[in-house]
């Protein structure tokens, strides 16, 4: 467990939190029901997930995040657990803060990827605004694939 300095904002890790994150990908948040979408994120990008879930549950389009902190170790994950993460016949979107071809497999021919597939462009997250990495943008991406 994490422990956290007073005043820091973040909450130690319980005891189920670290062995979801020790499994490399698990279900942050869950859509309320059955989802409509999944959207993979890990990083800075779960906030922006986490985002995008807030407005198109005010639309009623239910969405599940995952946090996928190490695909690598997610891959070694048994099928049910994998399958009980991102089922086969939900959409899914990744939001990737740099190169997206690694997601393409977990999104398949019908999701998609937000993320920035030019070389050498970075910048602070304030900036990221013009690389299209918003909610609203995530949003926009999640319906485009419904």
């Amino acid at each position: 467990m994490r422990c956290s300095p007073p005043g820091s904002g973040y909450s130690p890790r319980t005891a189920e939190a670290t062995r979801n994150i020790a499994r490399g990908g698990y279900v942050l948040s869950e859509a309320g029901g059955k989802p409509s979408a999944v959207i993979i994120a890990t990083g800075s990008e779960v906030q922006l997930a986490v985002g995008a879930r807030k407005v198109l549950g005010e639309q009623g389009i239910a969405v599940r995040v995952v946090s996928m902190p190490s695909t690598s170790v997610f891959v070694r994950q048994d099928a049910a657990y994998r399958e009980s993460v991102l089922p086969k016949t939900v959409r899914r979107i990744a939001v990737e803060a740099g190169v997206t071809d690694i997601w393409r497999k977990y999104v398949g021919l019908e999701g998609a990827v937000l993320g920035i597939d030019r070389f050498g462009e970075s910048a602070p997250a304030d900036d990221l605004l013009y690389f299209g990495l918003t909610v609203d943008n995530l949003v926009a991406q999640v319906k485009s694939v419904l």
